[in-house]
């Protein structure tokens, strides 16, 4: 499969209409080679959506073949409340106004923990606003609470937002602060609160919370601890072609010196109910164009993800096409950060089946995996979503 792709390829890169100039990147692509940073802007500047989506598959099946990966999850939002002011939020209530808003207890969030006993989930997500009462103490009770009732569930939790001031209020340091989690149960970091880490655009966005080198910083730290994390990038509102590319750069940068980021995760900016509704958002080709690009800059992510939620299940079976090669899980109706801000899913929730047969409608190979990419289940042996759902192969 993958040498009959570098022929299809080699052959668009023969095009007479080519520019030399993309030429040149594309042959870097067949024989692995580093792009540049002038070589990222130039892909968003002047390459076609064909050109770089088939380059991006490309290397996407040279790493996975048509495996698509999924995990079955659930997430917790302990709250909205939040002491940070983001321009593009639409999820977050301030502090000074938090009865618009809400606020769970340690109680109420195992409550939802043990809903999901007997349900053959794998990772609880937790993240939410920044509430000045929530603060270190609380999650590690929290955590120690859900490791004792299910040791085998993984916590992946907190944003570097969170956490930064969680340390801050605590009077420790990231070091510290990540060691004490780590002991309470935490296994690994979303990769929220990146935003955009250039001061221009950070600067006007999100300019209170963390910056951009503590954002790093604490995942460096984590991935010292033998912890794995995510990394994503809000892309689509007031940013440049450069900024996105020297975003990316950061991270590859970071991963090129600890190997901790599981997968990168472009996130669509939505404008219902924020600061930024005048802002349009981008079409889906500048979608599809974001995920390959991704795809061909960042050479050492494993993983690319497309959180279906977001951008809607038709949408997100397309970046299938376009390097991506994980769609999330199955979720559940909980999460509420996107659809505040007018995701396409207002009810974020696909059952085991619906998710196997969105992957298989494209052509492409379902595998459920655990937070650390671990093969949980191949479905390809699962012929329809009642089979699916009742554990019954075809042969």
């Amino acid at each position: 499969m993958v040498q009959k792709q570098q022929h299809s390829v080699e052959a668009l890169l023969r095009h007479k209409d080519l520019l030399p100039e993309l030429k040149v990147i594309g042959e870097k692509v067949i024989h692995g080679e580093r792009l540049t940073m002038e070589d990222g802007v130039l892909l968003f500047e002047k390459a076609g959506l064909s050109f770089v989506g088939a380059l991006a598959n490309f290397v996407r099946e040279k790493l996975h073949g048509d495996i698509t990966y999924f995990n079955r999850n659930f997430h917790i939002e302990p709250t909205n409340v939040c002491v940070f002011t983001c321009s593009f939020c639409s999820y977050s209530r301030l502090y000074a106004k938090r009865e618009e808003g809400w606020e769970l207890s340690i109680e109420q969030m195992m409550h939802m923990v043990k809903s999901y006993d007997g349900k053959p989930v794998t990772e609880v997500h937790i993240v939410g606003g920044v509430h000045p009462k929530m603060n270190l103490q609380f999650f590690m009770d929290l955590m120690r609470q859900i490791k004792a009732h299910r040791p085998g569930l993984h916590i992946k939790g907190y944003t570097p937002v969170e956490l930064d001031y969680m340390f801050r209020k605590a009077k420790v340091t990231p070091e510290e602060g990540m060691k004490m989690l780590k002991e309470a149960g935490l296994d690994s970091l979303p990769g929220g609160g990146a935003e955009i880490f250039h001061p221009e655009i950070r600067s006007q966005i999100c300019d209170d919370k963390v910056d951009a080198e503590g954002w790093l910083h604490i995942h460096e730290v984590a991935h010292n601890l033998g912890m794995h994390s995510n990394a994503t990038m809000l892309y689509g509102h007031i940013e440049e072609y450069r900024h996105r590319i020297d975003h990316m750069k950061r991270l590859r940068d970071l991963q090129d010196k600890t190997g901790g980021f599981n997968t990168f995760i472009p996130l669509k900016f939505r404008n219902k109910q924020n600061d930024m509704s005048d802002v349009p958002e981008c079409s889906v080709v500048e979608d599809m164009r974001m995920y390959a690009i991704a795809r061909l800059f960042l050479d050492n992510f494993p993983h690319l993800k497309a959180y279906w939620p977001m951008l809607g299940r038709e949408n997100a079976q397309l970046t299938l096409s376009f390097g991506v090669n994980d769609i999330d899980g199955t979720i559940d109706d909980t999460t509420k950060i996107y659809s505040m801000a007018g995701s396409e899913e207002q009810n974020p929730a696909l059952t085991t089946g619906e998710l196997v047969n969105l992957i298989r409608q494209v052509r492409r190979i379902p595998v459920e995996r655990d937070t650390l990419y671990n093969v949980i289940r191949d479905y390809n042996k699962f012929e329809t979503e009642e089979s699916v759902s009742n554990g019954i192969p075809y042969k």
